[in-house]
């Protein structure tokens, strides 16, 4: 019976142990809950040094299979594709997640620009790390921009190219971009509306951790709305050039990306296909990829 009570202790010191620390770190707990994940479904974790920054990415299916790279958007990481990527392996290929440097889980040096340009320089020099010389290429926001400038700077590296809720084009945001590095609990609920039409009631005590590990972070955001601002990466008179096929994929509700963005790159790509859906905003890829998924595995099969 003493065994059985300290025991009991044991167990109950634990509980309150974890309770406090998830208290105080839910993002935390919350990344360590997605990398418990990403073990048991078989995705892969590597890292790769690329022009002296390290770089964390994610693979997952057949190491044989078409190599696809999803790229994600500002503040984001590789997991950000965790919903899509199961549509891509079902077609045999094999799915690339980078983290862009500043993001996720690779380096953030201070000497970095965190441009557009930057970013895509390191992302094809990234592909030749891990011998990739031709992929199908998919990027969301900001990553959409990035995988753009890809695909004008080195055609020969993109075989088929994937456009969802994008940036790129010469058009100034009609919102508060300092709202990607929220100071207060009413700031990260201004942002959540922006980004989804039905916003999540986030809980005090996790939009606190979220304001504290966006702190950490936020002069990498900073620098690199800033370069996107500046307009000197725009993609308005490189996208006609463009040979590859593509397809966009847009939320009519999106406001951070208007529907209006995506129509233009559109009307820019000679022979793109435009794929609309409705009622995700710009989380599209995460939230809505029951209707994406079909469309783009479509796509890739043409």
């Amino acid at each position: 019976m003493k065994l059985l009570r300290r025991v009991a202790v044991l167990i109950l010191l634990l509980v309150v142990v974890f309770g406090v620390f998830f208290y105080l770190r839910p993002v935390t707990i919350a990344r360590g809950w997605q990398t418990l994940r990403l073990r048991f479904n078989g995705t892969e974790v590597h890292h790769v040094v690329v022009n002296g920054i390290q770089m964390r990415y994610e693979a997952l299916g057949p190491a044989d299979g078409k190599p696809v790279v999803l790229v994600h958007g500002l503040g984001g990481n590789g997991e950000d594709w965790r919903h899509m990527a199961p549509y891509f392996v079902k077609l045999g290929y094999r799915v690339y997640m980078p983290d862009l440097p500043g993001y996720g889980g690779s380096e953030r040096p201070a000497n970095f620009s965190y441009s557009i340009a930057d970013e895509a320089t390191t992302l094809v020099s990234w592909m030749d790390a891990l011998g990739l010389k031709q992929v199908d290429l998919g990027g969301w926001s900001m990553g959409g921009w990035i995988v753009q400038t890809v695909a004008y700077n080195h055609p020969e590296r993109v075989d088929k190219l994937m456009i969802f809720d994008s940036a790129g084009l010469k058009m100034k945001p009609d919102w508060n971009t300092a709202l990607f590095t929220p100071q207060t609990p009413e700031e990260l609920d201004q942002l959540d509306a922006l980004l989804l039409p039905n916003p999540p009631n986030v809980p005090g005590f996790v939009a606190k951790d979220i304001i504290r590990f966006s702190s950490q972070r936020g002069w990498v955001i900073k620098r690199a709305i800033a370069s996107m601002l500046s307009a000197n990466d725009v993609m308005d008179a490189k996208l006609p050039t463009l040979k590859m096929k593509t397809l966009i994929v847009w939320d009519a509700d999106d406001r951070i990306t208007p529907l209006s963005e995506g129509e233009a790159i559109h009307q820019l790509i000679p022979g793109s296909e435009f794929f609309v859906i409705k009622g995700c905003g710009h989380m599209a890829p995460v939230n809505c990829t029951k209707e994406i998924g079909p469309k783009v595995a479509e796509f890739l099969q043409k």
